[in-house]
């Protein structure tokens, strides 16, 4: 039995902001549109069921869009999903088929966003314009002056103009240079926004602090003298501590205020802490940084309940994970970062030289991440990890980063509360 995943795969803009996500699917027969019929039902089936029994935590936040087969048009599979939130995926399979177009148009009609992949200058495809709202092209094998054609031709009838195969950076540049709204692709996947956070709680007792939470069973009173030693960490404990959210009366010491959060809440004030800006608000360029590191972390996380002979914890895996992303967050070599921040060694050998068991883990997510499909294998199987355990874990966490980030916003959305 050969191996299936599902990946949600990030389309963003020039500014590297996610605009939404793609729902990439690879199985036995790599994906939606192969030529059988029974095998293209065969894989159409695999998507739908699993996201019928995921609906509720697969299609969180921004658009999804996921290519619909002429099999599930004809089911009314869309229908599953809220029209604001989905957008239905067509191919050529689609667009030839005799009936299908039928239901893409009445599902247009009905007010569902509609994207038609690998989008060519041809009648039957220039017959859609009416009905679609993106044009996906393929800037892997579709010549520059027919991608410049359509560009500019979907742009003078308001449609929007998604680059995909964008696996290089010569290849972003060129998507960039020549106008398109959004990009996907391994290296789009990769890349974060350019701007580098400045939190003045970046330091190294504020590292401390991330480590010490995230124990099993972490030691409060070394929270409380990290804390006590750091003059803007305990400023803004007790000034999180003394929100409507948390408290109706003064909290006047760090162990009050401690006691106040408990431990799962002062976990997330200190994620909070890492994307505020120097007036303690969340920089709103930071969501996207925070939920890959949460991601990044849940997943190496979960990952090491099924990984063989690790020479780790899943609380280091968490945090190998958490720290992946802090060359984003301060404009400096990651290598020059883990100096100061007290993980293991195995942690910084995985991170820097992508060595070792936890290299592999690491890399793994990582691969999950980019829709690697060849390297997911590879890893998973160095691993010792059942691959069809990925899928699932993978959605679980992104529920629990989709939870997490609702509480980190109502967090901060409250105001201090007032003096008695």
């Amino acid at each position: 039995m050969r191996e299936k995943y599902i990946v949600l795969q990030p389309i963003k803009n020039a500014g590297s902001q996610v605009i939404g996500y793609e729902i990439l699917y690879h199985g036995e027969n790599q994906a939606y549109g192969n030529e059988e019929a029974t095998n293209d039902f065969a894989a159409a089936d695999t998507v739908y069921n699993f996201l019928l029994q995921n609906v509720e935590r697969s299609l969180k936040g921004p658009v999804h869009f996921m290519t619909f087969t002429t099999n599930l048009l004809m089911r009314k599979a869309p229908r599953l999903f809220g029209k604001e939130s989905l957008v239905i995926q067509i191919d050529d399979s689609v667009i030839i088929h005799p009936f299908a177009m039928r239901f893409v148009q009445q599902f247009a009609r009905d007010g569902y966003k509609i994207a038609v992949n690998e989008f060519r200058f041809s009648p039957r495809y220039m017959a859609l314009m009416g009905e679609i709202d993106y044009i996906k092209l393929n800037f892997e094998t579709t010549a520059d002056a027919s991608l410049r054609n359509i560009i500019e031709m979907a742009h003078s009838m308001n449609k929007q103009c998604i680059a995909t195969q964008v696996e290089t950076e010569e290849i972003y540049n060129k998507a960039v240079s020549m106008g398109v709204d959004a990009m996907q692709g391994s290296y789009v996947a990769q890349k974060l926004a350019t701007k580098a956070h400045t939190s003045g709680y970046l330091q190294s007792n504020f590292f401390r602090l991330i480590v010490a939470v995230v124990q099993e069973e972490p030691d409060m009173e070394e929270i409380e003298q990290i804390i006590a030693t750091d003059a803007t960490l305990t400023y803004g404990l007790l000034r999180v501590a003394n929100t409507a959210y948390f408290s109706t009366s003064r909290v006047t010491t760090i162990r009050q205020a401690i006691m106040t959060l408990g431990i799962g809440q002062l976990k997330q004030w200190i994620y909070l802490l890492s994307a505020s800006n120097a007036e303690n608000e969340i920089d709103p360029d930071s969501e996207e940084f925070l939920k890959l590191s949460f991601m990044r972390a849940s997943f190496c996380s979960e990952l090491m309940r099924y990984a063989k002979n690790m020479p780790i914890s899943r609380t280091d895996a968490y945090l190998m994970g958490m720290f992946s992303t802090l060359d984003y967050l301060i404009a400096a070599p990651l290598e020059e970062i883990l100096s100061t921040v007290p993980v293991a060694e195995e942690i910084k050998d995985a991170l820097l030289r992508h060595e070792g068991r936890c290299g592999a883990l690491y890399d793994l997510a990582i691969s999950y991440e980019r829709a690697d499909w060849k390297n997911i294998n590879v890893y998973a199987e160095k691993l010792g990890i059942a691959t069809n355990l990925l899928t699932s874990t993978y959605f679980s966490c992104t529920e629990e980063v989709n939870m997490i980030w609702k509480q980190l916003t109502e967090m901060e959305s409250y105001a201090p509360a007032e003096e008695a």
